[in-house]
Formats: C-alpha cells, structure tokens, sequence
C-alpha cells in the first residue's frame, strides 16, 4: 500500500485525486488466525499494529461490531498528556506520551498531534500542594512538568478570569509536551499501518459468544461466523464486563457516560488545553476552530451513548465560570462515551483467568491518550504471555493483593474517580 506524502498529495492534486486508494483492505474473516483483538477502535488497533511491527504476528485479526473509530475513540475531547501522580501511572503515560512524540512516523499517517500544552488550574492551598507533589512525583521520574503562578496563567490563556467568583484562580500545573491529538485520524492511520503489515480489519462483526475448551480461550463467535485463535485481546472499553460473562468471568468495572461537546467554528481562541478539578472542566480549540470541552461522568451507570441535561448544564456554567467569553457562543453538538471505571481510577493491560485471553480495559478518563501505550504494553503481554515492567502492576490481582493504584485517593468508588 503507497505511502502518504506531501509529493503525494500534490501529484493526486494535478491529476484529479484519480489515484487514491482505499486505506485499509475490507476482507472476509478466515476460519482462524494466530491472534484475534476484539474492538476496533485506538486500543484494539494500535494492539494489532504493534503485534505485526514490533513482534512480528501478522497473522492478526481485529474484530469490530460497527465501522471501526465509531466507539470512545470518536467520543473523546482528544487530549493527551502524562501529568499523573503515581510512578506506576506516570511511567506508563510518559511511555505512552513518547510514542505519541513519534507516532505519525511510525503510522505515516498524519494524527494532527498537536502539542500546545496542558495546563491544570489550581484555586486553593490544599490544591496547590497537591499539584506540587504531582509535580515534583513528574520529576523525579524525569518527566517535564512546571508550576505557573497566577501571572504564568494568564500569559499562557489570558481568557482565563482568575478573579471570577466561584473559582479564584492561583496557579497551574503545566507541561508543555501535553497537547491534543485528532481522534478518528488515529483510528484511521493505525488501521492503515497495521494493514499494511497484513493485519485483517474486520468490520461489522460482532462477537456475540467465547469459545473456551479446559479453562483455555480458542477462539469467538461472531455475527460472522466462528473464528478460532489461540491467543484473544479484548479493547472494548465499556463493554468489556460484556465480554468477560461471555467467557465466564467478572471484572471489576463499571460502565459510566461521560459527555462532550463541541462549539461553532471561531478564530484562534485557546491555544492550549486548560483544565481544572474543581469544577471538573476541561477544553482546548479543534484545528477546524470548534471549543471542544467536558466535564466528570453522568453519575450513573449505562451504555446509552447519550449524557443528561443536568450534567451539561453544569459543565457549561463551569466553563463560563472560568472562561466568561464562553457564554457569548453556541454549542454545536454534544455526545457521550461510554466508560469502563475501575474502583481505583487505574486500568488493567494484563492476562485474565482463561488462558490465552488478555485484556486493556479500565481506562476510566484516560483512555484517549493511553491508546499507542495501551496497544503497544497490550501486544508484548499477548506476544510474551507476560507483563511490561510498564504494566506489571496493572492486573485484575492488585484488589485482592491490596495494592491499589489509587490516583486520586477518591476510595473504592467506581463513580468518584
């Protein structure tokens, strides 16, 4: 399959954009392959794409019930970033954040990666000293991170009311390799580079059943036929508790909305991702000009794809509590993603009790800018049948072990995190 470039582009240019070709190849599922992934949106393809590149195993199939990129992966506000709080979770993002560094490279697709700056406001001292050690924790393992004052803020967004009412303003949390990335281009230059390296995207395939033989998985049942396979990953975000009955097991996770929206196009407004906990707001500016912002989870489990009224009520009087210039605009469009929420706000990337099935799930808020670490930790745990140094401690096994990835020191509660 040809290479894109910007040769390319513009000799399609000049004779009409006669000579494009489909990204990626539409073939008819086999009767077995080395390894079946289950999902077809970030994580399940970028899984795919690093199996073929990095290990080898081309002989690779991923399954999607719908066009592929139609999931989480087309529902996100596209951030991403590594300013997390524990080594365990800094690390994986930091490694996750690199490959982003690199990704268009890798791919030789165009994901519009954007890195224009992440920056987490705090409003008082606890939440000051709480960004300090998030910082310092970013530091320490070697990861770029700064603190801004209130001068620092408004010069990075002067938009930014630090005066306003309901959120004083005292500082932020900054680190400028953060940034955003453009959603279904990752989903379609994974697609085309694992493609390209023989992987079958399989479309409109729905698993509806898993084989298992003596506590070992052989492989699914699809709307499409069976399909045998000695080794399964599963990246199906929300529905993973969905796959997992089928093969006869329970995870903790729960699956929750969470709501995004997007403005009318605007001239250059927000040149970076402000976000803030208080309020629980985030936003930054889309390369066609849309405000693209959310908030926290509806507050109750579903697998609707739609939010409520409530919910977007308050992240809209959050953002203009902030961002006062908010309230002159109108908002084009809103949807909803459909989270998988772990009791501690970490995912897992690791093995599960049926032999030779594997899983990513449990990304809670962070889905999005974990997709090429997800997918590359995903694949070496499927190829090696063991865990990364970087997702060893990501298991099913750390609640009964009692070693919690608690990130925000929110508790057991599957909603708070």
């Amino acid at each position: 399959m040809p290479r894109y470039s910007g040769f390319r582009i513009l000799a399609e240019g000049l004779r009409g954009n006669s000579g494009w070709q489909p990204a990626w190849r539409k073939p008819a599922p086999k009767s077995s392959y080395d390894v079946v992934v289950v999902g077809g949106g970030g994580h399940g393809l970028a899984t795919a794409f690093y199996l073929a590149e990095v290990h080898g195993i081309r002989n690779v199939a991923v399954l999607e019930k719908g066009p592929i990129g139609h999931g989480n992966t087309g529902r996100n506000t596209t951030i991403v970033r590594s300013n997390y709080l524990l080594p365990e979770n800094n690390n994986f993002y930091e490694h996750s954040l690199k490959l982003w560094e690199g990704l268009e490279q890798s791919l030789g697709y165009n994901v519009m990666m954007s890195q224009r700056g992440v920056i987490n406001l705090f409003h008082n001292d606890a939440q000051r000293n709480a960004a300090l050690r998030r910082g310092n924790s970013m530091r320490l393992n070697g990861i770029d991170a700064e603190i801004l004052d209130r001068d620092g803020v408004k010069a990075m967004c002067p938009l930014v009311d630090l005066d306003n009412g309901r959120y004083p303003v005292m500082g932020g949390l900054l680190q400028r390799r953060g940034g955003t990335a453009r959603h279904d281009a990752v989903a379609w230059g994974f697609a085309h580079a694992a493609d390209a390296r023989g992987v079958d995207i399989i479309e409109h395939c729905e698993v509806t059943g898993m084989i298992v033989e003596g506590g070992a998985i052989q492989g699914v049942r699809t709307t499409r036929g069976e399909i045998r396979a000695p080794k399964v990953g599963l990246a199906v975000a929300g529905h993973t508790s969905t796959l997992t009955d089928m093969a006869g097991f329970r995870v903790p996770i729960e699956t929750h909305l969470l709501q995004a929206f997007v403005s009318e196009g605007l001239k250059p407004l927000i040149d970076c991702v402000v976000t803030f906990g208080a309020g629980h707001f985030y936003i930054s500016q889309s390369d066609k000009g849309g405000l693209v912002f959310g908030g926290g989870l509806d507050g109750y489990p579903s697998y609707g794809q739609r939010g409520t009224l409530p919910e977007a009520e308050h992240v809209y009087a959050a953002g203009i509590s902030m961002i006062p210039a908010l309230g002159r605009l109108r908002g084009l469009r809103s949807w909803a993603g459909v989270m998988d929420m772990t009791p501690d706000g970490s995912p897992y990337i690791c093995k599960t009790p049926v032999r030779g099935l594997y899983m990513t799930a449990g990304w809670c808020y962070g889905g999005f800018k974990a997709t090429p670490g997800s997918g590359w930790c995903h694949a070496w745990t499927i190829a090696k049948d063991e865990p990364h140094r970087l997702n060893a401690a990501h298991t099913l096994d750390r609640f009964r072990e009692g070693r919690m990835l608690d990130e925000r020191g929110n508790g057991p509660f599957f909603w708070a995190q």
